[in-house]
């Protein structure tokens, strides 16, 4: 995602390190307890996420996927990120047709992000919807899935 600030961002989230390590090793684990695979490709678009600093599109994985190499075919791409929703470790931003890694821990949750008009930035947070979704069952609606997704200017946006 392209930043249109004008001034710094401050610190990004990306992971880098001894983080971005322990993060992969911890969806390894994951994984293995799920008895899933975190094979190479899928293992290198979790790392893609993680350590991006904003939400990424999946054409831009495609272009970074290799490195100094050629980029990956968009199949074995889209493949990866069906993968690491399914289980968990990352998110679709529909509004910006861009994913994020989840940085909320443990089971299932509601997947809601604050996004910055300025900087791009996405921040998840977990919202409280109890009452919208009795609502919803009290009208006869099973609720599968849910995603909010609020715009605005993060702190160090509205500070510049």
């Amino acid at each position: 995602m392209a930043h249109d600030c004008g001034h710094d961002d401050g610190p990004g989230q990306g992971l880098a390190g001894p983080g971005l390590a322990e993060a992969l090793a911890e969806a390894e684990a994951r994984c293995i307890a799920a008895r899933e695979r975190l094979t190479a490709p899928r293992r290198r678009v979790l790392e893609l996420l993680l350590s991006a600093d904003a939400p990424l599109k999946a054409y831009d994985m495609i272009a970074a996927f290799g490195g100094e190499g050629p980029p990956a075919k968009p199949p074995t791409v889209y493949r990866a990120l069906d993968f690491l929703e399914k289980q968990g470790f990352a998110h679709r931003i529909e509004s910006l047709n861009a994913y994020v890694p989840c940085r909320l821990r443990g089971d299932a949750h509601r997947a809601a992000f604050l996004i910055c008009d300025c900087c791009g930035a996405a921040r998840e947070f977990e919202p409280a919807l109890d009452a919208g979704l009795s609502a919803a069952a009290e009208a006869g609606y099973s609720v599968r899935s849910l995603t909010l997704e609020a715009r605005g200017l993060c702190p160090a946006c509205r500070e510049a």
